[in-house]
């Protein structure tokens, strides 16, 4: 099955049958509406404090107050303001969404040397953590950007502005491209361990992919020439810079010039992150106006390798990550990872029209239904070890509504681009 699944995507898409998608939809929608957001709107929207709570146990039991990080503070935000922009959205998620930006502007906004504090107090009156990562300033501005299109508020509109040229002026690197991650409160020299871990002079494939993320959708509400021309060099780093191509993968850390660290923590493949960016790169080159041609063979052969070494054949789903031309070897099924793998699955589809494709997607999507969703507590588990036991906390610090949910509303929009919505 392996192996065919993977000579399968070899293969000219006129080989195969176009397959009945009756029922999908359904089933998607019912994760939408019937798992995921009963679990996370209303309840973790927080009306005391601001902002949204998230602190829940691995059954969805609420923890307690807890500070509250930028990244899943801003995921929200854009959740909440991607869901009211779909045909699924109703007026109180945007005053959610509306909600959280208010959080973002008020608390969480460095008023003295701008840009967003990594984490504040429950009640955002103190900075826990008041350094400034791009990792998480580019949640910041996705949220913004989704947001925008969501209210047309003005304030968002400034604050993304100032958040953009604060990223151009204190962290585009202009020698090598990309940009640098980590910095002070004040955008000085950090003198601490990067918040994302290793050294502060590090660049991230993962950190890049989350500023594609945003810059794709910034320039989509705000179609600025600048922010095309950054727009177009991320492009470029996760399509070349990040990409082993001896390999036929992407590895995460890098020294200022795009020189891949090596030794046994860094020589690995995160198959999420490779899916992830397979379907992101698919958008950003869409919004920049690029023909996906040119791309096509590095979209199929990242995903033909994570299918190769790092899915599994039998149940469904994506493993955590592996070595170099070798089978996983941390086998837990994490939610983000089988979120972001379902996306791209039906994306690459849809580019391709071949079966194999979808084959995997319906295999992943029965996965997350049989035991990545928790029907009891509500939204999926964070974690599925390999002995089937769920682990990780349903909320918190790194986990919000924003992989499943945004991978159920895209495949419900990809679904619409098959012909007649049934395949």
């Amino acid at each position: 099955m392996k192996r065919s699944l993977v000579f399968a995507l070899l293969l000219p898409a006129a080989a195969w049958a176009q397959p009945d998608t009756t029922g999908v939809r359904q089933r998607l929608e019912t994760l939408l509406l019937e798992n995921l957001l009963p679990f996370w709107y209303p309840g973790t929207v927080d009306q005391q404090a601001g902002g949204y709570a998230f602190n829940h146990d691995v059954a969805g039991k609420w923890q307690g107050p807890s500070p509250k990080a930028l990244v899943t503070q801003a995921r929200a935000v854009w959740f909440f303001s991607r869901l009211y922009n779909s045909p699924y959205g109703k007026p109180e998620h945007r005053e959610a969404a509306r909600h959280g930006f208010a959080f973002l502007r008020d608390r969480m906004w460095d008023s003295e040397y701008g840009g967003f504090y990594w984490e504040v107090s429950e009640k955002g009156t103190q900075a826990t953590k008041p350094d400034k990562h791009l990792y998480a300033q580019g949640f910041g501005l996705y949220a913004l950007a989704e947001y925008i299109r969501a209210s047309q508020d003005p304030q968002a509109k400034q604050l993304a502005g100032e958040l953009f040229h604060l990223l151009e002026t204190r962290a585009y690197d202009r020698r090598f491209g990309g940009y640098r991650e980590f910095f002070a409160r004040d955008w000085g020299e950090a003198q601490s361990c990067s918040y994302m871990g290793g050294s502060a002079e590090h660049k991230l494939m993962n950190t890049h992919l989350h500023l594609m993320e945003p810059f794709t959708t910034y320039y989509q509400v705000q179609p600025d020439s600048l922010i095309r021309e950054r727009l177009l060099q991320l492009i470029q780093v996760q399509s070349n810079a990040v990409v082993r191509k001896d390999l036929g993968l992407c590895t995460d850390r890098y020294t200022p010039d795009w020189t891949p660290l090596r030794g046994p923590w860094f020589d690995r493949v995160s198959y999420g992150h490779d899916v992830e960016n397979v379907w992101l790169l698919i958008e950003a080159v869409g919004a920049a106006s690029l023909a996906q041609g040119p791309f096509m063979d590095l979209y199929r052969t990242l995903f033909a390798n994570a299918l190769k070494y790092g899915f599994d054949q039998e149940q469904g789903g994506f493993y955590d990550s592996g070595p170099f031309s070798a089978p996983a070897d941390r086998r837990a099924k994490v939610w983000w990872v089988q979120a972001e793998g379902l996306v791209a699955a039906l994306y690459l589809y849809r580019l391709t029209g071949a079966e194999a494709y979808w084959q995997v997607f319906l295999q992943t999507l029965g996965w997350i239904e049989h035991y990545q969703v928790d029907r009891q507590g509500g939204d999926w588990h964070a974690t599925i070890a390999e002995d089937g036991r769920p682990e990780g906390d349903k909320a918190g610090p790194w986990k919000g509504p924003y992989h499943n949910g945004r991978a159920l509303l895209e495949c419900l929009r990809l679904l619409d681009g098959l012909k007649g919505g049934e395949g």
